[in-house]
């Protein structure tokens, strides 16, 4: 079965100038970011796969430690994208998520190291990351703890 997402978008002029964006929940300004020399209006390419990949990835890890009935009391992620611009010409080199998960106090060892390894295949489970896979360098650096241990 396949399923269908349409995007709308428009453009004002040339490089520097500004579009929109529409699809379903989505409608934003877009542009190239000020540092790549554009205006900064509104979200651009680079946040958008940044975005899409944080979002695959967040989901699917959340929906795996799930399955796993890991006692998850806290879950949230940052992640890096790194683009190269060499000779004007503009590379996405990697992204790296960071997911941290906190556990609630009756987690065992056993949990933890399962939500360890649940972070590290989400990455291969996320089907952004399947589709860029080759082409963007991916790596995920989970911090896990248990509820009551390093928190301030």
């Amino acid at each position: 079965m396949n399923h269908s997402f349409i995007l709308q978008a428009e453009w004002d002029g040339g490089r520097n100038s500004e579009g929109r964006i529409e699809a379903n929940q989505l409608k934003t300004a877009i542009s190239i970011p000020k540092e790549m020399g554009g205006p900064g209006i509104g979200t651009n390419p680079d946040e958008m796969l940044l975005g899409a990949a944080a979002t695959c990835y967040l989901i699917t890890l959340a929906a795996m430690m799930e399955r796993g009935s890991l006692p998850v009391e806290k879950l949230s992620l940052e992640s890096e994208g790194i683009v190269d611009v060499t000779n004007n010409i503009f590379t996405y080199v990697s992204i790296t998520h960071k997911p941290y998960i906190r556990l609630k106090p009756e987690a065992s060892e056993k949990d933890m190291e399962h939500a360890r390894k649940l972070a590290e295949k989400a990455e291969g489970s996320c089907m952004i990351s399947r589709a860029i896979a080759g082409n963007v360098a991916l790596s995920t650096l989970p911090h896990i703890e248990k509820s009551g241990e390093g928190e301030a």
